[in-house]
């Protein structure tokens, strides 16, 4: 057996991570072309409040943008943020992933005001963040949390954005998608004394 081969998980679990990211966000460019193409017809599946016709939007608003400047700006966060949140399990990426998804959404579709519209990945963004800050702290893990700090140092100002304040930007997405990163965390990582047990 060669010396490396114990990593050969680690990298498999890596590679994975990354084709899963890569290909999530060219999924979201694939949608903002097609909604540039037919004239921004995809806009109307965001999230519109307290509405039987924005409950769709719970679905499709993470994976939408109002254009291309608001894709850009995602774009390399939900690459950076999605592949952590994938590297340590697929599977288990895509299940936090789907809660920070489904808090989020229903959070903006319960607090948003009447008459808006809210789109965009950001709320997926803010839930993998807290999820990546979380996470050690509820598994106890060293490198865990070590990956927590550092995400923090380096995006944790965008923490501000779940506050109001800034026209145009759901602040209603970046708090729900956030607390559904913290509940994520929280419910896909077992205490080290279950573990024990």
């Amino acid at each position: 057996m060669s010396q490396d081969s114990p990593t050969r998980p680690q990298r498999a679990s890596w590679l994975r991570a990354g084709i899963w990211s890569l290909g999530f966000v060219a999924v979201l460019w694939i949608l903002e072309a097609t909604d540039y193409v037919s004239g921004h017809q995809l806009d109307s599946l965001g999230i519109m409040p307290r509405t039987d016709a924005g409950l769709i939007g719970i679905v499709f608003a993470p994976v939408l943008h109002f254009g291309w400047a608001h894709l850009y700006g995602n774009t390399l966060p939900a690459l950076i943020l999605g592949f952590l949140v994938l590297a340590s399990g697929v599977g288990r990426g895509i299940v936090a992933t789907l809660i920070i998804w489904v808090v989020g959404g229903v959070g903006v579709w319960v607090f948003s005001p009447p008459g808006s519209i809210t789109a965009g990945t950001s709320m997926l963004i803010f839930g993998w963040l807290v999820y990546l800050i979380m996470r050690g702290l509820f598994s106890h893990k060293v490198s865990q949390i070590v990956i927590g700090v550092l995400i923090f140092l380096a995006y944790g100002s965008l923490l501000l954005g779940v506050l109001p304040g800034q026209t145009g930007v759901s602040w209603q997405g970046h708090l729900f998608g956030a607390i559904g990163g913290a509940i994520a965390a929280w419910l896909l990582n077992d205490p080290p004394q279950k573990k024990a047990r």
